[in-house]
């Protein structure tokens, strides 16, 4: 595998899923505090509370970077925990403690990238409506802009939004993620105000951080029919433009795709939303996040709400989530992305797979060739779009840490590290060593 000597290795974590202290030091309560304290929401009623007690422990999880000769960081900072309501009185604790993570990073010679918004709204502006609320573009627009003020000296890689995708349609849709609502037409101006508060926030940005490298990140898949029949061609172009072309289009092209627009309308779903005034969330963009994790094999479904259903495939290697493993999914996607939307820049921002693991862990490595594999092969995929010509800048695998994987609670290990939930122990897997190698190897070309 060939990348460039001054490639971007990196690894990602969310505020929520890692850094416990919920409603400490002043941080006010989150949508997912909410939602894990809820009876039924969470497996094992689960919480973030504690979770990798990240909030006393960033030292030592920055020392694990630098082991592994991380280049780059990518974090969430926890909105709640800067401004407690939502708006109004910042909290001075909260800012403190991502001083000290950037200063830390900084002091290490890793690269941070902060993400404004990775799920954890304060349950204030949840009350107000949340996503589905007009005024939300103005209430991000302030939180940005406090975070502006005091970290833009030393971060230089702003993400907006970590998958409004999920954001919109797991929590208002689906209701599977807080704040757990199943409203389609709540879901869709949820995702109309994500694309809005996007926009604000990079006028923010701009405004404030002129020199500042600025983006978004999309979770994306390939949508892949499940036979040539015209129905299931249909069915799978439908579901691409749920998945990806209701958040790219926006992004990219100031417009939402036709044929949605004319199937939302039908359906009366768009109800209240101004599809013009999407044309706010294009503006110009560094650089491109994409989160990976597999395809999606559609059938037509004239029993669905939309006309399509995904299947799984049968006797296909999956992760512990019954995600299909494609890596050539990843080398497609990002060609794609290239060819018709043109960033300036790409980063794969989240890549990585969950496998069956021990909650308690004897010695100091854990055996995870899954997961080994599972990294060689997407990492295979990606030098082959480079050499393609994506302007592929940089790759953060998730997660750094084994953490709360939101309604799946601690039953799902994404991360390079081990975490023992009950004693806070830290332990490598070999899939990090094999990260680290692979940065090794980079850095010579």
């Amino acid at each position: 595998m060939n990348f460039p000597t001054d490639f971007l290795w990196g690894a990602a974590t969310a505020s929520y899923q890692i850094e416990g202290a919920a409603l400490e030091d002043g941080r006010g309560e989150c949508i997912w505090t909410r939602f894990s304290h809820t009876d039924g929401k969470v497996k094992h009623g689960h919480t973030g509370d504690v979770a990798c007690d990240h909030y006393h422990r960033y030292a030592e999880d920055v020392a694990l970077m630098q082991q592994l000769g991380l280049r780059a960081y990518r974090f969430s900072i926890s909105w709640p925990r800067l401004l407690p309501e939502g708006t109004g009185a910042p909290n001075q604790a909260g800012i403190d403690f991502y001083n000290r993570l950037l200063d830390k990073l900084l002091e290490v010679g890793i690269t941070p990238f902060g993400t404004l918004y990775h799920w954890d709204l304060p349950q204030r502006l949840e009350d107000r409506g949340g996503w589905t609320s007009a005024d939300m573009p103005e209430w991000f627009a302030e939180y940005t802009a406090l975070a502006a003020k005091h970290y833009g000296d030393r971060l230089k890689h702003w993400i907006t939004l970590n998958e409004p995708w999920c954001t919109a349609f797991l929590g208002y849709y689906f209701g599977i993620h807080a704040p757990g609502i199943r409203d389609e037409r709540a879901a869709f101006r949820a995702a109309h105000h994500t694309h809005l508060a996007h926009g604000r926030a990079i006028q923010v940005l701009r405004e404030m951080l002129p020199q500042a490298q600025l983006g978004i990140t999309l979770n994306l898949a390939v949508e892949q029919p499940l036979t040539d029949d015209p129905r299931d061609q249909q069915a799978a172009q439908i579901a691409d433009g749920f998945q990806n072309r209701w958040f790219l289009d926006p992004v990219f092209k100031g417009q939402y795709p036709a044929d949605l627009l004319a199937l939302l309308r039908e359906r009366g779903t768009l109800e209240g939303i101004d599809p013009e005034a999407v044309r706010l969330a294009a503006q110009p963009l560094d650089f491109l996040g994409i989160n990976y994790y597999t395809r999606q094999i559609v059938r037509h479904d004239p029993n669905s709400p939309h006309g399509f259903t995904v299947v799984l495939p049968e006797n296909v290697p999956v992760t512990d989530m019954n995600w299909e493993i494609y890596p050539q999914g990843l080398r497609d996607l990002l060609l794609r992305v290239h060819r018709e939307y043109a960033p300036p820049a790409i980063y794969v921002t989240e890549n990585g797979a969950a496998f069956p693991e021990p909650e308690h862990v004897e010695g100091d490595l854990l055996d995870d060739p899954q997961r080994v594999a599972y990294l060689q092969s997407h990492f295979a995929a990606a030098a082959e779009a480079l050499a393609q010509g994506v302007p592929l800048k940089g790759y953060f695998v998730w997660s750094l840490l084994d953490n709360f994987e939101w309604a799946e609670g601690y039953t799902k290990r994404f991360g390079i590290v081990h975490v023992d939930f009950t004693t806070q122990k830290r332990t490598l897997k070999r899939s990090a060593l094999y990260l680290k190698q692979v940065i090794q190897d980079s850095a010579v070309g």
